[in-house]
């Protein structure tokens, strides 16, 4: 098991969610952690309270699906923390639409986000591990990555992307010390997915988990955190799932 502590690593949408959930986990390991985030109010906010506990904390803004963005958001990485060790390709969207109804343009967006912006951030990140004998990349990839979903065919074509991303560069770097791999959660209860906000929406997807509740995120921080530590993991899509997917 690799011992993080004093690693740096980056998390895209790391403002929120699933993404604050693992910053705060990988800072809890002693790593120095950059919050890239779409959302400069929000990532500001999060970079001024974990200061207050943790000295080697960072905010840059990004937008995932503009490369030079992305490429930027390395350098900055580089230039205050000295490398890069570790990228969580977490940002994503989803819209929830007819296909027949969906313009092009709804469809590329979810693309140049969830698909693009994990090509982007593991090219730029690669060339940095080159240069320090190795590192870990981690994707979030999704249940629809697996299993398709009404109405959500650009968010499960961009997850099913990010699956085999995943394991078509953890061959190829393999042998170069990097590591290559995804979490694939199921529903988490993460800002608008709650009974308040979802009613009797919220208890059908609950249903659809053989383990009877939905997941929160520090349940998929914890597998990030995981598969950044176990050195003989790679090219490989953990599903925490609570067995949506087993059915």
């Amino acid at each position: 098991m690799a011992n993080l502590k004093g690693k740096v690593a980056i998390v895209t949408g790391g403002a929120s969610g699933i993404g604050l959930a693992t910053v705060k986990a990988f800072l809890e390991k002693g790593l120095k952690a950059v919050i890239a985030d779409y959302n400069k109010e929000a990532g500001l906010a999060v970079e001024k309270e974990l200061k207050e506990s943790y000295e080697d904390v960072l905010f840059v803004q990004v937008n995932v699906a503009d490369e030079q963005q992305v490429e930027n958001l390395v350098a900055k990485t580089v230039q205050h923390f000295g490398r890069l060790d570790i990228i969580y390709n977490n940002a994503g969207i989803g819209i929830q639409k007819p296909t027949h109804e969906m313009t092009a343009k709804e469809y590329k967006r979810v693309i140049e986000i969830n698909q693009d912006g994990v090509f982007y951030g593991s090219k730029y990140a690669i060339r940095e591990m080159l240069k320090t004998g190795g590192g870990s990349i981690i994707n979030t990839s999704s249940i629809l990555g697996t299993v398709g979903e009404p109405t959500s065919a650009p968010y499960a074509a961009s997850k099913g992307a990010v699956n085999l991303l995943t394991k078509s560069i953890a061959l190829e770097y393999a042998d170069r010390n990097i590591r290559v791999n995804a979490v694939a959660p199921g529903f988490i209860e993460s800002g608008l997915v709650n009974k308040q906000a979802l009613g009797d929406f919220y208890d059908g997807l609950v249903a659809k988990h053989p383990i009877g509740r939905l997941g929160n995120p520090e349940e998929i921080a914890h597998a990030v955190v995981f598969l950044a530590e176990n050195d003989f993991v790679t090219g490989t899509t953990i599903h925490v799932d609570g067995g949506y997917t087993a059915k």
